[in-house]
């Protein structure tokens, strides 16, 4: 087949102009025939460390919209190099099972009343309410000022009714903001699962 120059740069152009336009749609987009039909959103990854031991294990999460579809061990990260245990592959199942909710999965707080035999929903600021109070009862009743060694009065302010016991899933972060209100609230007993 043979192309003249003129013929040459009239494809050549019209190439060009063509790429140009394909340019200026919105991202997303691909043409069909001469309708642009938006695209479905991609599967992005992200990292992420595993909830579960307190190991501190990585993993990749893929997610299409509000939906992970994958999970696996991060190959790249120092712990576990790219290897999760049962529990760790089994992460997606904390929020979806077989593409549904999963229906075992607590998003409301539970209370079983004294004598009770059912679990009752309750809302979020109830729970925390409750929370509150029996905490300021307990500490208020057993509050120590003072303990006698010997003749001598000592200064304690604590309580020992109280304890604290921090996970292997906070962060230093958090640990420290737990850490600060237990020593405000007066406990001694403030433990952490990595000592244990």
């Amino acid at each position: 087949m043979e192309i003249s120059r003129r013929d040459f740069l009239k494809l050549s152009g019209a190439t060009a102009g063509g790429v140009a336009v394909i340019g200026l749609l919105p991202k997303g987009t691909v043409l069909a025939g001469s309708q642009a039909i938006p695209l479905r959103k991609r599967v992005g990854e992200k990292t992420t460390i595993c909830c579960f031991c307190g190991v501190g294990c990585g993993a990749i999460v893929a997610a299409d919209t509000d939906m992970v579809v994958n999970i696996e061990g991060d190959p790249d990260h120092p712990i576990n190099q790219g290897t999760l245990c049962p529990k760790g592959q089994a992460l997606s199942q904390m929020r979806t099972v077989d593409g549904q909710d999963n229906p075992r999965r607590l998003t409301r707080p539970l209370y079983r009343r004294a004598g009770g035999t059912e679990w009752e929903p309750m809302e979020w600021d109830e729970a925390l309410t409750q929370i509150a109070a029996k905490i300021k009862t307990t500490r208020d009743t057993n509050w120590k000022p003072a303990v006698t060694v010997g003749t001598t009065n000592y200064a304690v302010n604590r309580t020992e009714a109280i304890a604290s016991f921090g996970g292997g899933e906070l962060d230093n972060e958090e640990c420290y903001l737990l850490v600060k209100m237990a020593r405000a609230l007066g406990l001694v007993y403030i433990e952490h699962c990595a000592r244990i």
